[in-house]
């Protein structure tokens, strides 16, 4: 049904359609919005057959999570930031156990310093956890990737995080397309679990691994993996034909036709990124834009095949202390073997604002390669670099 609606309230109503059994909640800004969308519908029989568990921490929240798949419950959660830090131990058990789990990652800053604002640190700093980790452009995308996200889930029995851009999208009012019950269950079947805690047939699961065996389960679980690589193209081809439009996928591809240059993006910056390529391209500067839907696991030949006909890429909104982008080390590996250049822009940290005209002016130099390989885009040079020298000295 086509609304006027926030972001978080769509994907609220959004996971409710999916039939969650089980809903694990602590409020940790931006994504509140959404747990609290979901309790109120939990509340007022909405929706109906889901225990709505308030937790006390988001360790907590992913630890009720983890027993609730574990005995066969479609399960659901949300974090961000701090949050997601905190629930970090058994972030990695949940992936682990092959536990299909679903969870809402509100894009926000990791401090110190304090900050609530949007960038991509926080889920970029689990991209190694096991899960698999999709990106939204829009709230409309949000909305579909999570119905996508159950089906994804389910039929490789691994955790999904969705990820969203925090206040950006979170917070934001926009007509989405909120998927209809009637749709969801065509295209959702009811959960039927891989592997069951049944106390009627006891078994364990998370047992100890010694170095006999550690390097094999680690490699069956890349592998595994891997097979989303298939799954997350035709979960998105399949959503397609019952929802009538297109969502998801691996990558997805902007004016990229004779693009000397190309713009690589995850989130919602893709939008600002367009606007400005559009301008570019009605001057006759060949550039276009890649949008990376699928982080994990990363999809290189998507990448490399996108990337082909390219001389230069530019990226992106995180950043690793010490040595630079991190999506950028990612999308080398497509490049490798190739004569393309690369270069990174770090940008929107914190939640500094992206807007139109420094970005211009970025893409007009590097389009003819006069950036450094490295740049932070409105950096305040020489704040920071006085800064600098006041702690040296």
């Amino acid at each position: 049904m086509l609304r006027q609606v926030e972001g978080s309230k769509a994907v609220a109503d959004t996971v409710a359609a999916c039939r969650p059994q089980v809903i694990c909640a602590y409020p940790i800004s931006p994504q509140t919005h959404i747990v609290e969308g979901l309790s109120q519908l939990v509340k007022n029989g909405s929706l109906e057959g889901c225990e709505f568990i308030n937790v006390e921490s988001e360790f907590a929240a992913m630890s009720v999570a983890i027993g609730a798949s574990a005995t066969g419950a479609r399960t659901y959660t949300a974090t961000a930031s701090q949050g997601l830090l905190y629930m970090v131990e058994a972030v990695y058990n949940a992936s682990g156990l092959g536990l299909p789990i679903v969870m809402t990652v509100a894009n926000r800053a990791i401090g110190a310093p304090i900050n609530i604002w949007n960038d991509h640190s926080d889920s970029m700093s689990q991209r190694d956890s096991g899960w698999i980790q999709i990106y939204a452009e829009t709230n409309q995308e949000a909305a579909d990737l999570h119905v996508q996200a159950f089906k994804i889930a389910e039929d490789l029995s691994l955790p999904v995080m969705v990820c969203m851009d925090g206040f950006i999208l979170t917070h934001a009012y926009e007509r989405v397309d909120v998927p209809e019950q009637v749709q969801v269950d065509k295209f959702l079947p009811a959960f039927v679990p891989r592997q069951v805690l049944d106390p009627n047939n006891p078994v364990s699961i998370g047992a100890m691994v010694g170095p006999e065996a550690f390097t094999e389960v680690k490699y069956m679980a890349h592998m595994k993996n891997q097979l989303a690589l298939d799954v997350i193209p035709k979960v998105a081809k399949d959503f397609q034909e019952v929802f009538g439009r297109s969502s998801g996928g691996l990558v997805r591809g902007y004016k990229l036709d004779g693009a000397d240059t190309v713009v690589i993006a995850l989130g919602s910056i893709l939008g600002t990124i367009k606007d400005v390529v559009d301008e570019m391209v009605a001057a006759d500067i060949a550039i276009g834009v890649l949008g990376i839907i699928a982080f994990r696991p990363f999809p290189t030949e998507a990448v490399r095949e996108a990337l082909s006909k390219a001389k230069r890429v530019i990226l992106e909104k995180a950043f690793q202390v010490g040595i630079g982008g991190i999506v950028i080390e990612n999308v080398r590996t497509s490049l490798r073997g190739s004569s393309i250049k690369d270069y990174t822009v770090i940008a929107g940290l914190g939640g500094r604002p992206i807007t139109k005209d420094s970005l211009r002016t970025y893409l007009d130099r590097a389009c003819v390669d006069g950036v450094e390989e490295l740049t932070f885009l409105d950096l305040d040079q020489e704040l920071a670099d006085s800064e600098i020298l006041r702690e040296v000295w």
